[in-house]
């Protein structure tokens, strides 16, 4: 998740790991992050590891890069071939943040249009990288409205299976806990695997912008989803692609970026620049 937030934001640059700043708002802060993106602390410890084993080296960007890899792969899921050398970008983007990562209300043409502008415009990319929500979970407030108003219709989403919607009521009250965590693939939560698509298939996507997929009349995306439904090979081959590609939105190379030696930091500017030739453009 991290990763894909990362990519989708001006690049594969490790900007969503910035803390806030003196020159920039985090995009921590940004409401498809806020109370959502999470395990920044678990970076923090791979990159002290990195750091005291091989310093200055490997970027922050290609952390997280390489990290999405092996949790997918220890997960049961896929291996795909990871390109090193990103480097980190300077600043952080609280607004574009706001705009450029999906929506969960989002409509599958919403959807579209937000990987379309992060540079993948494959059908194939929108539906096999929604399969990542195989994982993870979500807030009830991003829930409640399709249960009890969608559309401000003062009804449920008609997509929405009658046992699954009575299941997600249950959950999420309609003046319950906002916090309320639901997992976005309630069989199999731990596992990377295609349920997530069943799940579409019997109407029990829990968020909008997952069923949208699947529910909207004539939509292009109903055969992948169908597919990849039956043959987890093919969604596994999908993936791998398409997290390929995302990983090479907009890199920082050169002297766009440096390694920072803290993620949540840019490196100070003040010490002078290093010869770009070990991979380190700014240092301490």
């Amino acid at each position: 998740r991290l990763h894909f937030h990362d990519c989708f934001v001006n690049g594969c640059d490790a900007s969503v790991l910035l803390d806030n700043s003196t020159s920039f708002r985090t995009e921590k802060e940004a409401l498809p992050n806020l109370n959502s993106a999470r395990g920044f602390d678990v970076v923090d410890r791979m990159k002290a590891e990195i750091e005291r084993a091989c310093p200055r080296t490997v970027s922050c960007a290609d952390v997280l890069a390489i990290a999405a890899q092996i949790s997918v792969l220890l997960s049961g899921g896929p291996w795909w071939p990871v390109s090193l050398g990103r480097k980190d970008g300077f600043e952080a983007f609280f607004d574009l943040s706001n705009t450029a990562l999906p929506s969960p209300f989002a409509t599958l043409a919403e959807l579209k249009t937000v990987f379309s502008d992060a540079g993948l415009n494959r059908t194939s990319d929108l539906v096999a990288l929604s399969g990542a929500h195989t994982f993870g979970r979500a807030q009830c407030i991003v829930i409640t409205p399709r249960l009890y108003n969608f559309n401000g219709t003062n009804k449920p989403d008609p997509s929405i299976n009658p046992t699954f919607l009575t299941e997600l009521r249950n959950l999420c009250p309609e003046n319950g806990n906002p916090t309320v965590l639901a997992n976005l693939d309630r069989a199999t939560p731990n596992t990377f695997d295609s349920h997530y698509y069943t799940n579409l298939r019997q109407g029990k996507g829990v968020i909008q912008s997952d069923q949208e997929l699947f529910s909207t009349p004539g939509a292009d995306t109903i055969r992948l989803v169908e597919l990849y439904s039956k043959n987890t090979f093919e969604f596994f081959t999908a993936f791998s692609k398409s997290m390929v590609r995302m990983g090479k939105l907009k890199p920082s190379t050169g002297t766009q970026g440096e390694v920072r030696l803290n993620c949540r930091v840019v490196n100070s500017r003040t010490r002078g620049v290093e010869n770009e030739d070990d991979g380190v453009v700014s240092s301490i």
